[in-house]
């Protein structure tokens, strides 16, 4: 047996010193800020943290539970799917109706009893399976047709786990936030009092982020609607006569999880320091309240959406170990169409993976202890909280959707992401970083009718996928060759031996493939008269110029102004000229092309050259 002093020699301490030392002799005299991250909300991410301690995040006790969409909009489809997801492993099903929040185009379009019926029969509702409503427009009377069927099944409401998702802040989505508060949030007040004097115990309210996040917000910015959302249900459930504890009893939240895994789990880790804080404010002893979590719409991609299995497991994973009771994962083609029983039984056996292969959801608060996420936890607590407080000020939530300040805080948050996926400062895997232009077609449910669009409408939180402007290129790349046959194409000029253009070469073809633009490239072209033949050879109505800069210094405007008089549709030139540019201009580059240039402008201005 080896002695601990010999481990200790074959496993020296380094101290962040030590760390620090080696980073900067890595970056070669770069600073070390030059691995800091910044999170939306302006949050540091540093490379390193020493242990610390925070308050605890805990969720009542046990795994979180896994949670399977019920939302195909033919209720004896839909029951199949229930009946198929029970039997092979979900602990519960997200009941979506048609426009709910979460329907994304599906979701039970009826909610009479006949319909309800055939979508759940057979189901127990009293058997320890858990319910989760995702409610439309008219809530309040689906919340009490779904009451209606449980007591038609005979089961136990009193034993019936359901949270029937009342949200009167779901409006916020679909249009103009109502003016008349009151008149707006009565009905959902009696028909969570009507469901709790049916002894089910509920929770009946849920103060649901998700659209932030849809939308484009940003964690604090999902952090402040929900604790606003629940302290505005906290004073109408006490203007109705509840006391704040059994007030509270009737909430749930909802936030939304993505594959940025540390800020997605500190979010869910902040959500609950946060209410335990307003808990209390209002003197009320801190209880873990029901979390439930689904993972983020806005990342899920059309192309390449075999990727999607990826992320959604990296936001149940992010969501269960932050604390979430309950995690529902998109399956994975659901952005391309209704999910196949494929998609769906990857979406819940990937959570089942972690849950009883890995056992992640056994563990009390894991991230507690480890400093990146204490700092996190903490800093997303602060700007949430002070967020929050500033929509406090102004009259509570509801005054500040309808004035439209939360809003167009959360459009701004939004115009920055897309910035940043324009520019592929922030890559979208399988779309504008290593794309598939000729990818095969994903299955979905066989018969399944077209997706529900989403009317966008001034003043809403609507929905985006950050995905969509780089597959709408796609698409007219698409369209041409459905029509002529070929995908546009564009002739990569290497200028120089191999090893000079060969870093631009790789760049510039993922770059021309996440636009649908196919590349051409058959090695050195050695004179710009054998770059023209070339060209010429390709047929390709676009180039661009790929040389390292040297190369460029001594050869580019030559090469630049042969090929541009051979009557090239576009030509482009991969990296930044500095001071080369107005001499390169002159010689015929249309487009300049380099890492954080706006890959949307310049790929669009492509597609403007070539009729579709």
């Amino acid at each position: 047996m080896r002695a601990v002093g010999a481990e200790a020699e074959v496993f020296p301490a380094w101290t962040e010193a030590d760390w620090r030392k080696a980073a900067e002799a890595a970056l070669k005299g770069a600073s070390l800020d030059k691995l800091v991250a910044r999170t939306a909300d302006g949050v540091r991410i540093e490379p390193v943290y020493q242990p610390a301690e925070g308050p605890r995040a805990l969720r009542a006790g046990g795994a979180w539970r896994v949670i399977a969409r019920l939302d195909n909009p033919d209720a004896r489809e839909a029951s199949a799917q229930a009946q198929d997801d029970l039997a092979n492993g979900a602990d519960g099903l997200q009941v979506v109706f048609a426009r709910a929040i979460g329907a994304y185009g599906f979701g039970l379009r009826r909610s009479d009893p006949e319909a309800l019926g055939l979508a759940f029969d057979g189901v127990q509702f009293d058997a320890g399976t858990r319910f989760e409503l995702d409610l439309g427009p008219d809530g309040p009377a689906e919340a009490r047709a779904f009451r209606q069927r449980i007591r038609d099944a005979g089961a136990e409401p009193a034993i019936s786990a359901v949270s029937f998702g009342l949200d009167p802040f779901a409006a916020a989505a679909r249009g103009p936030f109502p003016a008349d508060w009151s008149a707006h949030v009565n009905p959902y007040l009696d028909a969570a009092l009507d469901l709790r004097s049916g002894r089910f115990a509920g929770p009946f309210f849920v103060a649901d982020a998700r659209s932030v996040h849809a939308a484009g917000g940003s964690a604090a910015q999902e952090l402040a609607f929900a604790l606003a959302a629940a302290v505005t249900l906290l004073r109408a459930l006490g203007d109705a006569g509840v006391a704040p504890d059994a007030a509270r009893a009737m909430l749930a939240f909802r936030l939304a999880s993505d594959a940025e895994e540390f800020v997605s789990l500190a979010k869910f880790r902040a959500l609950r320091i946060l209410w335990a804080r307003v808990e209390d404010a209002c003197g009320l002893a801190p209880r873990a309240p029901y979390v439930q979590a689904e993972s983020a719409w806005r990342m899920m991609t059309r192309r390449d959406p075999y990727v999607n299995v990826m992320r959604g497991t990296v936001a149940a994973f992010a969501a269960g170990l932050g604390g979430a009771d309950t995690v529902s994962v998109l399956p994975h083609t659901l952005a391309v169409g209704l999910p196949d029983s494929l998609a769906r039984r990857l979406a819940r056996n990937g959570q089942l993976i972690l849950l009883r292969e890995s056992h992640l959801g056994f563990v009390a608060d894991p991230a507690a202890g480890a400093g990146g996420f204490e700092a996190l936890t903490k800093a997303l607590g602060e700007k949430g909280w002070a967020l929050f407080q500033e929509i406090e000020a102004r009259g509570g939530l509801p005054s500040a959707l309808v004035e439209g300040t939360f809003q167009r805080k959360v459009g701004e948050n939004a115009a920055a992401l897309r910035r940043d996926i324009a520019r592929i400062k922030t890559p979208i895997t399988g779309v504008s970083a290593h794309p598939q232009p000729d990818e095969t077609p994903v299955d979905v449910a066989p018969g399944a009718p077209a997706p529900e669009p989403f009317a966008s409408v001034e003043g809403a939180l609507s929905p985006i996928r950050l995905a969509e402007p780089f597959e709408a290129l796609r698409d007219r790349s698409d369209a041409i060759l459905e029509k002529t046959g070929e995908r546009p194409r564009a002739y990569l000029v290497a200028i120089g031996p191999e090893p000079a253009h060969r870093r631009r070469v790789a760049y510039m073809r993922d770059w021309l493939e996440a636009g649908g633009v196919a590349s051409v490239y058959d090695g050195e072209a050695a004179t710009p008269e054998d770059a023209v033949a070339k060209l010429a050879a390709s047929r390709a109505p676009f180039a661009c110029l790929c040389s390292d800069d040297a190369t460029y210094a001594a050869r580019g405007e030559a090469f630049a102004a042969a090929v541009k008089a051979s009557g090239v549709k576009g030509l482009m030139f991969a990296g930044r000229p500095g001071d080369l540019e107005q001499g390169l201009r002159a010689a015929g580059v249309d487009e300049f092309v380099f890492v954080g240039g706006d890959a949307i402008a310049a790929l669009e201005g492509l597609y403007k050259r070539v009729a579709p």
